[in-house]
């Protein structure tokens, strides 16, 4: 698999994901602004909660924003079995019951699910807790994790 065709697509999503939030944050402004929604008694809020959307949708925007400049800088290199699982790591976990995922590991903001290769591959930011268990480890090692009352047990497959 070609981790900087993933990193593209990667980058396209998150292009799709900002020109959908700008989009919605205009509409919720010309929604807050309309003057046929100034609030004529105290539970009149329609105009408020719309405010209150633009603002978030705007936010979401900046954070997709700042999601795509780390995604643009960030460069995937070869595994390196000395260094172990490292960002930018193409890595395939089974669990017990023989199930395999396949995982791209990268920086913040591009948790997603993308198809390559006729493959699912999720791809997960480095504040993931499954990033931040499978980070050092090599190819047959094991990676537990505790998700709430849920330990989850699996084995690196293979790493690229």
């Amino acid at each position: 698999m070609d981790k900087f065709l993933l990193r593209q697509r990667v980058l396209d999503q998150l292009a799709a994901d900002l020109l959908q939030a700008e989009q919605a944050a205009r509409v919720a402004h010309e929604t807050a602004t309309h003057e046929e929604n100034i609030a004529e008694n105290k539970y009149d809020t329609l105009g408020l909660e719309a405010a209150y959307l633009a603002t978030g949708q705007a936010r979401r925007a900046e954070a997709i924003r700042q999601a795509m400049a780390q995604w643009r800088q960030f460069q995937p290199r070869p595994y390196d079995p000395s260094k172990g699982i490292q960002l930018g790591a193409l890595v395939c976990l089974v669990d017990a019951d023989g199930g395999e995922q396949q995982l791209f590991l990268g920086p913040e903001g591009g948790s997603m699910k993308l198809l390559s290769d006729a493959q699912w591959v999720q791809v997960i930011s480095s504040e993931a807790p499954l990033c931040k268990a499978v980070l050092g480890k090599c190819e047959g090692d094991e990676v537990l994790m505790q998700v709430v009352a849920v330990r989850q047990q699996f084995e690196v497959l293979w790493v690229e």
